[in-house]
């Protein structure tokens, strides 16, 4: 039974075992939860079809959160890419075009898959869907993938932490973006190792970003920063797929990020107390929805 303490452990299982590391995730998992591999992949193909779900919710141009802070923003992007207007390309306007709507769902009170968190819930299935989309990639590999970001969550939450009030937004937008870059790679057709250095490689690019979230609530800069996770999520996948290595293992990255977490002031670890959330703007906002700033 895997500790999920290592993800150099976990990778050294499946290169030896010659597996994508989905595979040994989901038998693993299946026999520590006295469950089939049938069932386990059944769950993770709702969740996968939620995913799609809040994405469509999301595009919707008229529908703004309970705080009227947020909305439409999704439908603005998507359109750019429609248009011809994004500088980026399909791909990358597409990624961004659904991290912004499935955070908007989750703005909105709809219904999302927590990746590894309701904050950071737009850049795994953006990064996943705009991926298969593009490439045709069968859903069988989509939902397989998920498995190997789920892994990769789970070492992240046992060694550091997935919360934004623990360690700042580089353990809710960091995590994901660690998430998806190996899931990217693995459905690429790339190796273990190489999903264990886009881990590293996402990670590293996001370390110290302070969860400072204006009002207290998940909409500003949380649903932005999700189109940037899902942007850095595909960095470190391409570099990885180049053959790119991190200098510095994904396990250190983890344990670097932890030590961040714990020396960073509670003002900017969701509290509202520092950052954006305390600049002029961010508290003339703050008091145009609760009337007074917290």
């Amino acid at each position: 039974m895997f500790k999920y303490d290592s993800l150099a452990d976990l990778v050294a299982t499946a290169t030896q075992a010659n597996e994508p590391l989905s595979k040994i995730i989901l038998r693993e998992q299946a026999e520590a939860t006295e469950s089939t591999e049938e069932a386990l992949y059944a769950q993770m193909e709702r969740s996968l079809e939620v995913m799609r779900e809040s994405v469509q919710e999301g595009l919707d141009p008229d529908k703004r959160s309970a705080s009227g802070l947020t909305g439409g923003d999704a439908y603005k992007m998507m359109r750019a890419v429609q248009e011809n207007r994004n500088i980026c390309g399909k791909i990358f306007g597409d990624a961004m075009t659904k991290a912004l709507a499935v955070s908007q769902t989750n703005a909105c009170m709809g219904r999302i898959v927590a990746a590894p968190t309701a904050g950071s819930c737009g850049i795994l299935p953006s990064a996943l869907l705009t991926i298969s989309e593009s490439r045709n990639i069968p859903n069988e590999d989509v939902v397989m993938a998920l498995f190997t970001a789920s892994a990769v969550g789970m070492v992240i939450a046992n060694n550091a932490s997935i919360a934004g009030a623990a360690g700042g937004c580089q353990a809710e937008c960091g995590a994901a973006s660690a998430m998806a870059a190996a899931a990217i790679v693995e459905i690429c057709g790339g190796t273990p190792k190489m999903c264990e250095h886009a881990c590293a490689i996402a990670l590293k690019n996001i370390l110290g970003l302070v969860c400072d979230p204006v009002a207290g609530l998940v909409e500003i800069p949380c649903i932005k920063r999700n189109a940037a996770g899902v942007a850095n999520a595909f960095v470190a996948a391409e570099l990885a797929l180049a053959g790119i290595e991190s200098a510095i293992p994904a396990d250190e990255v983890i344990i670097a990020m932890k030590k961040i977490g714990d020396a960073m002031s509670s003002t900017l670890k969701e509290t509202a107390e520092g950052g954006l959330a305390v600049t002029p703007t961010g508290k003339k906002l703050c008091e145009k929805v609760f009337g007074c700033c917290q």
